[in-house]
């Protein structure tokens, strides 16, 4: 089944160059329909929001931002983090809205600068990382539910060398941790032993989870500094991964260019 799976990331690097190459037209560039996925018209306009499209080819794997979205230690979730300085209703001629939110709520990216000062002040930062990494074939594995990731777990994963990009799925998934407004300390994530076995046994650079820290509540700070120290791993945490089959697939996550910022909201997509 590893075997299996190498030759699947192999055959997914050569297919998206075939692909890129070989099978688009001009025509796929504008395509003159989407179906009828934009939404209602007439009095009853409601926006069609989706978690997958294609047919199911496309996984959005992005937590939406809402008031209740978790954030840190917070009980309330981000509270109101859009406000609307110019309206409409108020005679502006344009709705115009302002953006306050913290970096590291919801879907998001950590920066080395995050967890090493040292990095924050050479500039480390959301900017500075490798959208080579961030964009790519990825496997998707689950994670035994009953434990955290330690080195036992990493292990026991068997997950082939050659493979750049892992979404882990834990029980934070099953238990809608991500759905809950209060921040809950018994979220499932990397022990040290585990980062540690990761960074020295794989070639893994992108780790991905389903809670808002790859660090379990008891490691926080280790581990984070174990998959940060080298700049060359990427954490994306808060992921949505229910309702997607393990396997490979392309992941696509994009955070804004924020200069200075130890973090950024991510967009994720995976493509099967």
């Amino acid at each position: 089944m590893r075997s299996f799976l190498i030759f699947l990331v192999c055959f997914e690097v050569l297919a998206i160059t075939i692909f890129s190459v070989a099978q688009l037209s001009p025509n796929d560039a504008y395509p003159s329909a989407y179906g009828d996925d934009c939404g209602q018209t007439g009095e009853n306009l409601s926006p069609l929001r989706r978690e997958v499209y294609d047919s199911g080819r496309i996984f959005d794997i992005t937590h939406r931002f809402t008031p209740e979205t978790p954030s840190g230690d917070s009980e309330d979730g981000i509270g109101q983090f859009l406000t609307l300085s110019m309206s409409m209703k108020n005679g502006s001629d344009y709705n115009f809205s302002i953006l306050k939110l913290a970096v590291h709520a919801g879907t998001h990216v950590d920066a080395p600068g995050h967890m090493y000062d040292h990095y924050f002040d050479a500039g480390f930062d959301v900017d500075s990382l490798d959208l080579r990494v961030l964009n790519g074939p990825a496997l998707l594995v689950d994670v035994p539910r009953d434990k955290n990731i330690t080195a036992e777990v990493m292990k026991s994963l068997n997950i082939p060398r050659g493979v750049r990009r892992v979404l882990f799925r834990t029980l934070n998934t099953d238990r809608r941790l991500m759905w809950r407004k209060e921040f809950d300390s018994s979220f499932v994530g990397f022990m040290k032993d585990g980062a540690k076995w990761l960074v020295e046994n794989t070639d893994i650079k992108l780790v991905g989870i389903d809670y808002l820290s790859v660090a379990a509540f008891a490691d926080l700070i280790p581990s984070h500094l174990v998959f940060l120290e080298s700049r060359e791993i990427i954490l994306v945490e808060g992921l949505k991964l229910d309702g997607v089959q393990p396997g490979v697939y392309t992941v696509h996550c994009l955070p804004l260019r924020l200069v200075g910022a130890d973090g950024s909201p991510i967009r994720c997509i995976l493509i099967d």
